[in-house]
């Protein structure tokens, strides 16, 4: 920190309680300055000879008064007064950034300038202030902090602006030219770690980050912060993302920190208010400026705040432009107080529909055949419909997750449930087993769903793009429709098959592999959101027989525990054999195909009653199947 040191008398100042300031001296004093209820015994010479306002008080005053001279709105108090009586008798005063602008303040009240007496105070200040006090980083800012107090007086003196540019300009210039001390703790470079800060026995040089200046800012107070920050995007030379850096390092410290604990005890937050307004309107508008997450904390912050619906609608438009970058936690924003809900899933929404509105979704992706989208997702071109694979994937990702989290909240409607879930294309999705976890938390939340809720529900997930694993689970879960089981079990069985055939045509000739009929595309049959009617997706299936389907779900288990989902040579021979019974096929190692016994009995029967349901639930795809009652004791909820 530079300094300033002025005359060369010693000090002899002395205070008498809290309120009785005087110069120890064999002269009498002859004049008392008041500053607030502080007292001054002074000498009129010394003053007078530097201060030209002091000459006009002491002209205007009469014997009465008995020389009292009242200057309670002197800037700076009796502490910068005493700067400048100490001044005038010669005595060792030291200037520093703490107190150089009060004592400037000060001066100028006193007016104590060049015409009164040569090298007066004002002039020495100033050349302090240009000398040193600009041209040094920290002390920049602490002279720009202590201007809040000051004002009008500091606004007026320039001191302000002069600070701002010094601290703008600073900010502004090439990192590897920086030479002064700084802050900075948010995250340690290597070489700041003690790592790689040698090379051969030969030191680095340490690097000097982009975003060295952003730490020290953060001490400034919100209106001093925003023309600093202005300053700097004047200047043009710094990169939106370090501006970025700079509001998400402000807010951390200024806003996101206490928000909460504020907001929850009922405190005053009207700083934290103005705090949220000078960060958004500071907001870089270039494109990757700025991180999702610190956008969807604005957000909360916003919502937390009651901010306006304009602040909120810009927030999410810029979200819903990047929300393939946002995580699961960031988008769990609380609902309204007003509201039953849990979470805001209308905002949620909003953005969503951004995102494919700025990308040029198209509204009918949802909508294409499987075969169709597989094309789409497997093809030459890594973009569909203006949207990269990976932006389309991640989304239909984050929104499952979002999904899986929001179904835990009893008050959550399903149309709203749904309405989100068909906001993302099917195409986007090539495996369901996230949007599988979702709709099982939401059937074990909301056990009381009628049978067409579940359908409706349920027909939001293909079961054929099931991975084994959640296949396993499904037909283990006593939540799903008999039809979702039914349908799950039917494709483990197509997949063990074509594993099986692509195994057996591997072994086979060139000659004789061409002979072999193509598998033709057509409509998904375990996709219940195919270009299908509702009535034709969740038909009921042909009335099963007495044939035990617990036993039938055990006997998929063990295909796909020994081996049959991945197909084996035991299939075509267990084609040919009689089926076994439940219990010897769970305890052999044959091939994964469904016996063709236990399917004609599933799809051929004709007086049965339907499906049933059951109350059991299964938690986890490696829990042990719960020994129930036959299904043809459940009620159809297909």
């Amino acid at each position: 920190m530079k300094y300033m040191k002025l005359g060369s008398k010693p000090d002899v100042f002395q205070t008498e309680g809290n309120n009785i300031r005087f110069v120890a001296t064999e002269l009498a004093t002859d004049i008392v300055i008041i500053v607030g209820e502080v007292k001054f015994y002074l000498h009129k010479f010394p003053l007078l000879s530097k201060s030209s306002r002091l000459q006009t008080l002491v002209a205007s005053t009469n014997e009465e008064s008995n020389d009292e001279i009242d200057i309670s709105d002197i800037p700076g108090g009796p502490a910068a007064f005493e700067i400048c009586a100490k001044f005038c008798y010669g005595m060792i005063v030291t200037l520093n950034a703490y107190n150089v602008l009060a004592a400037r303040c000060a001066a100028e009240y006193l007016e104590m300038f060049e015409t009164i007496d040569k090298g007066n105070l004002i002039y020495k200040i100033d050349v302090f202030l240009s000398s040193s006090i600009f041209r040094t980083w920290k002390d920049s800012i602490i002279v720009l902090q202590t201007t809040k107090s000051l004002l009008p007086w500091s606004e007026n003196l320039k001191v302000i602006n002069h600070c701002v540019d010094s601290i703008a300009t600073k900010a502004s210039i090439d990192p590897s030219e920086v030479e002064w001390s700084y802050t900075y703790n948010r995250r340690k470079l290597p070489s700041e770690n003690g790592l790689d800060s040698h090379w051969n026995g030969v030191r680095k040089q340490q690097m000097v980050p982009r975003d060295w200046w952003v730490e020290d800012l953060c001490d400034l107070e919100m209106c001093l912060y925003k023309k600093v920050i202005m300053a700097i995007k004047a200047k043009g030379r710094i990169s939106s993302e370090v501006i970025g850096e700079a509001l998400r390092a402000y807010a951390h410290r200024r806003l996101f920190s206490s928000l909460e604990s504020a907001v929850s005890n009922g405190l005053d937050c009207t700083r934290h208010s103005a705090a949220l307004e000078t960060i958004i309107s500071l907001l870089p508008s270039e494109e990757g400026s700025v991180p999702c997450s610190f956008l969807l904390k604005l957000l909360r912050a916003s919502c937390l705040l009651g901010s306006d619906e304009a602040c909120r609608d810009n927030l999410t438009k810029r979200i819903g432009a990047k929300l393939d970058e946002a995580s699961v936690s960031d988008l769990l924003i609380p609902a309204n107080s007003d509201e039953a809900a849990m979470y805001n899933v209308d905002m949620i929404s909003a953005m969503l529909e951004e995102f494919m509105a700025q990308h040029h979704e198209d509204d009918d992706g949802a909508k294409l055949q499987e075969d169709d989208d597989q094309e789409a997702m497997d093809g030459d071109d890594d973009n569909l419909n203006g949207v990269s694979r990976s932006s389309k994937l991640a989304i239909a990702k984050l929104v499952d997750g979002y999904l899986a989290e929001i179904a835990k909240d009893p008050n959550l409607p399903l149309s709203k449930f749904i309405a989100l879930t068909e906001m993302v294309p099917l195409a986007t999705r090539p495996v369901h087993d996230g949007l599988y976890r979702a709709i099982d938390m939401y059937l074990k939340e909301h056990p009381g769903l009628t049978k067409g809720e579940k359908k409706r529900l349920c027909g939001l997930m293909d079961c054929k793009k099931l991975s084994p694993e959640a296949s396993m689970h499904a037909v283990q879960n006593e939540r799903l429709p008999l039809r979702v089981v039914v349908q799950v079990l039917f494709f483990e069985q197509v997949r063990a098959a074509s594993s099986a055939s692509a195994a057996a045509a591997a072994d086979m000739p060139p000659a004789a592999r061409s002979l072999l009929p193509r598998e033709q595309d057509g409509n998904s049959y375990g996709s219940s959101r195919s270009t299908a009617t509702e009535d034709d997706q969740w038909a009921p299936p042909p009335p099963t027989t007495s044939v035990d389907v617990t036993s039938f779900r055990s006997m998929s288990l063990a295909n796909n525990k020994n081996g049959g989902v991945s197909g084996g040579g035991g299939d075509q021979a267990a084609c040919k054999k009689p089926p076994p019974s439940s219990a010897s096929a769970k305890g052999s190692g044959g091939g994964g195909l469904m016996p063709k016994k236990i399917l004609s009995k599933l799809w051929s029967g004709k007086a049965s009653s339907g499906e049933n349901s059951s109350s059991d639930t299964s938690e986890s795809p490696g829990e042990e199947t719960r020994s129930t009652p036959s299904r043809n004791t459940r009620h159809s909820v297909s």
